[in-house]
């Protein structure tokens, strides 16, 4: 996909200098990727957060299942 994007010459120098990136093109890349991903591991975290994990054993009943 082609897109026309207007954006500071300083953040794109920045984003190079700081991703390693050899061109315009695999920074946004970079950048993007690395948002996706940040923002996926928040939603997982907040719906973690709303419904917290419930253990119905503790360690003794676990110890006793699994010396069966």
């Amino acid at each position: 996909m082609k897109v026309t994007a207007l954006i500071e010459d300083e953040l794109i120098q920045e984003v190079m200098a700081l991703s390693g990136a050899k061109n315009i093109t695999e920074a946004l890349k970079i950048a993007l990727k690395d948002y996706r991903s940040r923002k996926t591991m928040r939603n997982y975290s907040n719906s973690i957060a709303a419904e917290p994990l419930e253990f119905t054993y503790g360690a003794q009943q676990i110890r006793d299942l699994n010396q069966k």
